[in-house]
């Protein structure tokens, strides 16, 4: 009988133990993988020992996790066990899909030593000199996604598998951009779309509406299943739509599912979107934020907004438009304005130009119907351009090559009729695309059709009060293979001038080319020396933003050679990913920020972007979009937008136009945020504001809300403090020791903090 008992005993543990099994998952994810520089075929091989390599996280440049400065060649390797019940678990068991994100600037990829693919340039180059992208190949700017058949001979089902890819940098930053990369058996996931970004969320007498689009993709199957649809307030927990479809998707289809639910005053709304296969064994699951506005309605009466200061040089061509809002019709004025500016009484606009250098201090007032209002504002006349961030909209997020003489009109067009320039936003800057194929016989560079008459189109600009920006290349090549400035510098500089740009963008790209010595700061920085001392030359102001991504630590030494701003980073993308790694490794130059030298981790990836013809919705969500500007905001980061503005929305101005997260951007002191507590699950920032007050973001990194405090003493602050919610502009309540807060995933929590006295 004991032995009986036993033997039940020991088959019930079993059974607990077989029905406690996890199933198997249905997407291998690489986070972190081993890492050497330099250059070995044999680390491609499976059985090499890559035990003694540093491992590194997914998703991060390796500039930023040890090997600052490292340009060339470089191994990554990730071995991963490959369940058979992956395949077997899968609903067309036909293909596996390897995603490995972006790879900074070319790569070779062997699965189990057996190449799989290439991307980036037409080859790896075995001499580091004689490298050269290939700008113009469909492959170098996305995604590496391998798709191959699930019984590939490169395929260990059942066993460690060895995943090695052989990256070549030629410059900047290097190595994996995107923190997302996996193995997975293509499933229903994969070949069935839900499209939430395609029809926004539309609020019309009461009542919100929005369509989804479910498109099968699969060529050679007919899916059915069931689309179910929830709606819910997330802040209470309440329930304001369910609703379901069945479908029928032939191959290559697409349909249309609309559904509409009450306005209740909700301020953070999530939809929830399910596609069950009809045999309910595979399902298809995403969520989406629906906008939630913070920043309140700007009132009637006037106030000033945007920058307090400003810095020309002596007899330089001078233009400002008072940022005001408020009903129209207003009338400006100007206390105490210098000789040699005037002032239109009816838009705001101050032009003309000061000869003598000092600092000028004047008084701006606003009037309209409701009341007026007086601001201070100083004119410092000297050798310093740029005294806070530049302010505007650039071109390359949303048309890319596709920009156009109409587009860019256009933009200056809704900086007014949007309001977007009566909050601060100055410059419409024009980015790569706009060069002829060849120069003048004079050699003046000279547009292309794009643009018939670059000068009418800077005088329309200058008119409104607005700022014009354009760009370049210091090598033979723009990044987009129009020409470059490279032995035309002065003779560029001079033809800008006249054109009346007020900006130039001078991006690296070609200049490797005609560099002698890339890993020599001095050649580094010779190209930016040069066209400084160009610009300077000319009879107005140009500010000059350095566009090297980060190289030779530019933070440093930047302004010392004349450049106003400088990129810190490679290009972003509307990607968490992008956003979070870019935007949180800006604690490295953040030291160096201060007024005419600014630290430019990229444009704003907010609205319709797409880099040109074809647009999209922003990938971030709202939440991230609001961890996107109150960090640019609080690093003193240019704040310039990169979107289609035809097609601004309520929620995307509303996010543009919070005048107190600008005011942090545009504060005089010119200091950027440091981070006092930097951890993987969370980050809090602080900037030093002019008025001695201190800004406090509480960033949440994890994909679920949470509670995030903070102690006055990490701040340096001591007493009770005034906390004033900088998004929802108004005080919070006073708080002695720390404050906390809940916030959602990837969100944000700005406050500012002041003692009491204040």
């Amino acid at each position: 009988m004991k032995k009986l008992i036993e033997l039940f005993l020991i088959l019930i543990v079993v059974m607990l133990c077989s029905s406690g099994k996890k199933p198997v998952p249905g997407v291998i994810y690489f986070p972190d993988w081993q890492f050497k520089t330099g250059d070995d075929r044999d680390w491609s091989n499976p059985d090499f020992n890559d035990s003694d390599w540093k491992k590194l996280e997914a998703g991060i440049m390796w500039e930023q996790q040890g090997f600052a400065g490292y340009d060339g060649y470089a191994w990554y390797r990730k071995k991963f066990d490959l369940p058979r019940e992956m395949l077997t678990q899968a609903f067309f068991k036909d293909t596996v899909e390897i995603n490995l994100g972006k790879v900074d600037d070319c790569d070779e990829t062997y699965l189990n030593g057996i190449l799989l693919g290439k991307n980036g340039v037409l080859a790896i180059p075995s001499d580091k000199t004689k490298f050269e992208v290939d700008l113009k190949s469909d492959n170098y700017s996305k995604d590496r996604v391998y798709r191959i058949s699930a019984k590939d001979k490169r395929l260990f089902w059942g066993k460690i598998n060895t995943i090695a890819v052989r990256v070549f940098d030629h410059g900047g930053d290097g190595g994996f951009s995107v923190a997302k990369m996996y193995l997975t058996v293509r499933d229903i996931k994969d070949y069935i779309v839900i499209n939430d970004i395609q029809s926004g969320l539309k609020l019309n007498k009461g009542k919100y509406s929005k369509t989804l689009f479910i498109k099968n993709t699969a060529s050679f199957a007919t899916i059915s299943g069931k689309v179910l649809v929830s709606v819910d307030d997330v802040s209470t927990g309440k329930i304001l739509l369910k609703k379901d479809w069945n479908v029928i998707m032939k191959p290559n289809s697409i349909d249309s599912l609309s559904f509409t639910f009450d306005d209740q005053k909700e301020v953070s709304l999530e939809g929830e979107y399910t596609f069950i296969e009809s045999k309910g064994e595979h399902l298809l699951t995403q969520s989406q934020t629906y906008p939630f506005i913070l920043t309140p309605k700007s009132p009637e009466t006037p106030l000033i907004h945007g920058a307090k200061i400003m810095g020309v040089r002596p007899g330089s061509p001078f233009l400002f438009r008072i940022p005001a809002t408020g009903i129209r019709p207003m009338t400006f004025s100007v206390e105490n304005l210098p000789e040699g500016l005037s002032l239109n009484n009816s838009t705001g606009i101050i032009t003309g130009n000061i000869s003598k250098a000092g600092e000028y201090k004047v008084v701006l007032g606003a009037t309209n119907s409701t009341g007026n209002v007086t601001r201070d504002f100083k004119i410092v006349v000297g050798d310093k351009l740029a005294l806070t961030p530049p302010m505007g909209w650039n071109s390359w997020n949303v048309w890319g090559l596709a920009v156009d003489n109409d587009k860019v009109k256009a933009a200056a067009d809704v900086f007014i009729s949007s309001g977007l320039a009566d909050h601060g936003y100055t410059y419409i800057n024009i980015d790569d695309g706009w060069e002829a194929q060849a120069r003048a016989a004079n050699g003046e560079i000279v547009t292309n059709e794009k643009f018939p008459d670059i000068k009418a189109t800077s005088d329309y600009v200058h008119t409104k009060g607005l700022r014009f920006g354009i760009y370049s290349s210091p090598g033979p090549k723009t990044c987009g293979g129009y020409l470059g400035s490279y032995r035309y510098e002065l003779q560029d500089a001079q033809t800008y001038s006249n054109w009346g740009i007020d900006y130039l963008k001078y991006d690296w790209c070609s200049y490797s080319e005609v560099c002698k010595n890339v890993q020599s700061l001095q050649d580094q920085q010779k190209p930016y020396v040069l066209i400084n001392e160009c610009l300077k030359k000319q009879p107005r102001d140009i500010v000059l933003s350095m566009c090297q991504y980060g190289m030779a630590d530019v933070w440093k030494w930047g302004g010392s050679i004349g450049g106003q701003l400088w990129r810190t980073t490679g290009d972003i993308v509307d990607t968490w990913e992008s956003l979070k790694g870019i935007g949180f490794y800006q604690s490295v130059p953040a030291p160096y920020a201060k007024p005419g030298n600014w630290n430019d981790p990229d444009m704003l990836v907010v609205g319709n972007v797409g880099w040109g013809p074809n647009l999209h919705a922003t990938r971030l969500t709202v939440s991230e979009q609001y961890t996107h500007i109150s960090l640019w905001a609080m690093l003193s980061a240019p704040l310039l937008m990169g979107c289609d503005l035809t097609k601004l929305d309520a929620f995307t101005i509303n996010l543009l136009t919070n005048d107190e997260v600008i005011d942090i951007d545009q504060d005089a002191l010119g200091k950027s945020a440091v981070p006092v507590i930097k951890n993987p699950l969370y980050e809090v920032w602080v900037k030093e504001l002019e008025d001695g007050s201190k800004v406090i973001g509480l960033f949440n990194l994890e994909n679920i809300e949470r509670k995030i405090s903070i102690d006055w003493e990490k701040v340096g602050i001591s007493g009770k403090q005034l906390v004033r919610d900088v998004w929802q502009q108004k005080n919070i309540g006073s708080f002695d020791k720390s404050f906390e807060s809940t916030v959602l995933p990837h969100g944000v929590i700005l406050i500012n903090v002041s003692g009491e006295s204040n």
